[in-house]
C-alpha cells in the first residue's frame, strides 16, 4: 500500500478503517464515500453504489451495509481537520473543505446564519468524501479538436456531478503547459479556488499540471483571474466551475485581453449551459470555440465536442467526427471515423 492509499484511510475511524482496507478496493475507481450518522456507509465505487458487509464485502442492499455512529462522524472530522476544525471555518461556509491531494469533504448539517449570511454549520450528519483522481492521458483524444490554425480554442467543459470534468480539466492544462504534437507549450494561470485542481499540500503541487503552470489558490474565481491577468502574464488561464454573475467582468477581461480560457460549468447538454444567463449571453456571443459534454461512464467519457455555434464535430456514437490534421495544412480538415 503506497503512502496515498495510507494517507486516505487515516481519514477514517478504526472500525471504518479496518473495514475499507478489508474489501481490496482499487482506489482508482472510488468516487466517493458517504457518511451519514445512524445510516449505513455507502460508496460510489466503479460508476454503483454499493454498502459495505463487516467482513469488507461489498453489497448492493444498503440496508445490510455496517451503520456509522455519530461519534465515529464527529472523529472522522477531527482526524480530516487534524483536530483543529476551527481552521477551516472559512471553507466549511462554502459546505465543504479540502484536503491534501486534492479530495473534497462535503459535509450537510445545521446552518448557521448571520447578517444574510452562512457563518457556519453546526451539527454535522452527513461527511461525502470525494476522491480526486489524476489520471495522465485521459485527454489525449480530444486535444486534436481543441486546436484551430496552430491556435488552442476557446474551450468550455460541461458534465453533470462526478463525471469527471475536474480530472479531464487537469490533464488538459497538463498537456497544454508541456506541450503536445498539437501544440507548442504554454504558459498556463490555474485558478484553484478549492485547492482541487493542483491538489497542493503546503504549496506543493500534489498534481502534475506541467511545467510551465503557475497555481493560483483558495482566492475567489473573479478576483483570482484578475491578478493572474496583472501579474503573470498566462498566456492560458483555466478555471474551474464557472457561471455565477460574480465571473462576469473578469471572464471578459480573459477573453478579450488575448488570452485563451479553458473552463468547466455544470450542465448536461448544450442546452442546460443556455438555461443559466451568463453562460447563455456567452454561447450567444459564440465566446467559446468548443464545448466538451461529458457523459459519466468511464468518468471523464467525452459524448461530444461542439464547436462555437453548437454544430457537432464528434460524436462516441460512432458518427464521422471532424478533426484538424496535424500532419497537413493547418487549415485541413480530415473527417476521422472511429
Amino acid at each position: 500500500m503506497n503512502s496515498g492509499e495510507n494517507a486516505f484511510y487515516e481519514i477514517f475511524p478504526s472500525r471504518l478503517r479496518q473495514v475499507l482496507k478489508s474489501t481490496g478496493l482499487d482506489l482508482k475507481k472510488l468516487q466517493e464515500v458517504r457518511l451519514r450518522a445512524g445510516r449505513p456507509m455507502l460508496l460510489q465505487y466503479g460508476g454503483q453504489e454499493h454498502a459495505v458487509l463487516p467482513d469488507g464485502t461489498l453489497t448492493d442492499t444498503a440496508a445490510q451495509g455496517i451503520c456509522v455512529s455519530r461519534a465515529e462522524l464527529g472523529e472522522t472530522l477531527e482526524y480530516i481537520s487534524g483536530y483543529s476544525l476551527y481552521a477551516f471555518d472559512e471553507e466549511m461556509k462554502q459546505g465543504f473543505l479540502t484536503v491534501p491531494g486534492g479530495h473534497r469533504i462535503g459535509v450537510a448539517g445545521r446552518i448557521v446564519m448571520e447578517g444574510g449570511c452562512v457563518q457556519c454549520i453546526r451539527y454535522i450528519s452527513c461527511i461525502n468524501i470525494r476522491l480526486s483522481h489524476e489520471i495522465i492521458g485521459c485527454a489525449d483524444t480530444v486535444m486534436g479538436y481543441l486546436v484551430s490554425d496552430k491556435t488552442l480554442c476557446h474551450t468550455l467543459i460541461v458534465s453533470p456531478p462526478r463525471c469527471g470534468k475536474t480530472t479531464l480539466l487537469r490533464d488538459l492544462i497538463r498537456q497544454i503547459s508541456d506541450g503536445t504534437d498539437w501544440l507548442a507549450g504554454m504558459t498556463v494561470g490555474v485558478v484553484d479556488e478549492r485547492c482541487e485542481l493542483a491538489g497542493s499540500y503546503l504549496g506543493e503541487a500534489q498534481n502534475d499540471l506541467g511545467m510551465r503552470t503557475d497555481v493560483l489558490e483558495g482566492a475567489p474565481k473573479a478576483e483570482a483571474m484578475m491578478m493572474l491577468l496583472r501579474s503573470m502574464s498566462p498566456q492560458v488561464i483555466a478555471v474551474d466551475e464557472i457561471g455565477s454573475g460574480e465571473d462576469s467582468y473578469a471572464l471578459e477581461n480573459v477573453f478579450h485581453c488575448g488570452c485563451r480560457l479553458i473552463a468547466t460549468a455544470h450542465g448536461a447538454s448544450f442546452k442546460d449551459i443556455r438555461k443559466r444567463p451568463l453562460l447563455r449571453r456567452m454561447a450567444e456571443e459564440q465566446l467559446f470555440d468548443r464545448y466538451l459534454i461529458l457523459e459519466g461512464n468511464p468518468a471523464g467519457s467525452v459524448r461530444e465536442i461542439l464547436d462555437g455555434q453548437g454544430n457537432c464535430l464528434y460524436r462516441r456514437d460512432g458518427a464521422i467526427h471532424i478533426r484538424q490534421s496535424k500532419n497537413k495544412s493547418e487549415n485541413e480538415n480530415m473527417a476521422v471515423c472511429r
